[in-house]
């Protein structure tokens, strides 16, 4: 997965950048920290390995597709329970003068951070979907750090900023789904329940009976706010997943049933039609780095 992205544990214990740092780890036989704590901002997430991490005492044990988010000042640290299997992670820092330059801008960016805090929440636990969309947003970060592209510092600033605001997002609607629900109308919660069972059946009439709502006049919304009809939609979402699934290195028939694709077959002609590759094709081109490394 992304070789030329891995890095060697590092044991610093402090920041370089005055606002954020990412790496990329992937160990065996490493030696962990002892228990100690940082003046900023820490999340974990979650690949793989055997692995549990104690937070003030009370220990978790770690699942790919768990985040783990430490404020500062909070005790922490790992155990590997089998060195033999490589512990896999995304790390991320960032400064709480940083947190607090997102806050002027919009006190959205903090809601996570203020949520950990406030309830005691280090953990979070998300599906496979959604953790891949997370882990695509940190490859993008990664690659733009570890390369010189033209407006290299605009775009990183872009895309941190999405990721903060997308945790944030994520966690809101995963702890207040109701709220979420009814605060939409009738386009925003068929959006809403199509990117949560990309893997269903999303057929016009099957949305029509759920929702209680004339077909033509779903139809009608989609045709007018994204000027295409609603199984168009439906492709192209459950497409731009595989693609992050695929940029994870998630097999690829596996990846076609989960995005909600009856066979490969499908899948196949629906991504060779929207990128102008085969998904093999895609995947080996986009990896074709990481043999070069």
């Amino acid at each position: 997965m992304k070789k030329y992205l891995q890095m060697p544990f590092s044991t610093r214990e402090y920041m370089l950048s005055k606002d954020f740092e990412l790496f990329y780890y992937n160990d065996k036989h490493i030696t962990p920290l002892k228990e100690h704590s940082h003046k900023y901002y820490e999340f974990y997430f979650f690949l793989g390995g055997d692995v549990s991490i104690t937070i003030k005492n009370q220990t978790y044990p770690l699942q790919k597709g768990d985040m783990v988010l430490l404020p500062p000042d909070i005790k922490h640290y790992i155990t590997i329970h089998d060195p033999d299997i490589a512990y896999q992670r995304f790390v991320f820092w960032f400064t709480p003068e940083f947190a607090k330059e997102l806050h002027h801008i919009s006190e959205d960016y903090v809601y996570l951070l203020k949520h950990s805090k406030d309830n005691k929440q280090y953990i979070y636990h998300f599906d496979t979907i959604t953790f891949n969309t997370i882990q695509s947003k940190l490859f993008l970060i990664s690659d733009e750090i570890h390369f010189d592209h033209f407006g290299k510092a605009v775009k990183l600033s872009l895309a941190v900023k999405d990721l903060i605001l997308h945790l944030s997002r994520v966690v809101y609607e995963m702890i207040n789904p109701q709220i979420t629900k009814e605060q939409h109308g009738l386009f925003e919660k068929v959006i809403d329940y199509i990117n949560e069972h990309l893997e269903e059946d999303l057929s016009l009439e099957r949305l029509a009976k759920m929702f209680f709502a004339n077909k033509y006049h779903i139809a009608h919304l989609f045709k007018e706010k994204y000027g295409m009809p609603l199984h168009q939609y439906v492709i192209k979402r459950r497409l731009a997943l595989c693609k992050d699934a695929l940029l994870n290195n998630e097999e690829i028939t596996e990846i076609c049933l989960l995005c909600g694709f009856s066979d490969y077959s499908s899948f196949y002609r629906a991504f060779k039609k929207e990128y102008g590759l085969s998904p093999k094709q895609y995947k080996s081109q986009h990896f074709r780095i990481d043999k070069e490394s």
